[in-house]
């Protein structure tokens, strides 16, 4: 394995990020499909299966790649039975839960941003309604 480069403006961003929350959070849960996941893994434990079935656009491969990540940061909790076929379910860990409201919140911007901008919108439902 190659030697990581300290000075690389990526090691560099990696410090800044320890210094501003929203750098923070967005590490955690940037990108396109991770708020994604974590939004239909609100409403309680999910296969893989349920949870591709939820997200039909994903791909399998960036399913897969941003699981592992999430579960790496402790915000998803995997759950492998030991029977054949593998049976498999994702949970969202407390950390998870706890980012509800920051989901919920990008939710509800949407919803109102589409409202505003006249866009038909499919679901009408909220974290928060899922949580509570």
């Amino acid at each position: 394995m190659t030697a990581i480069k300290e000075s690389s403006t990526i090691q560099e961003n990696k410090k800044v990020v320890q210094d501003c929350p929203v750098m923070y959070v967005m590490e955690r849960i940037g990108g396109f499909w991770k708020p994604i996941i974590l939004f239909n893994l609100a409403t309680g434990e999910k296969r893989y299966s349920e949870l591709k079935r939820a997200i039909p656009a994903v791909t399998e491969k960036m399913l897969i790649q941003h699981l592992k990540q999430l579960e790496a940061d402790n915000l998803i909790i995997r759950t492998a039975k030991p029977v054949v076929p593998p049976h498999v379910t994702y949970q969202l860990s407390e950390a998870g839960q706890e980012l509800g409201a920051v989901i919920d919140a990008m939710a509800e911007w949407a919803f109102q941003d589409m409202e505003r901008h006249n866009i038909p919108c499919k679901n009408t439902y909220t974290v928060k309604n899922v949580i509570q």
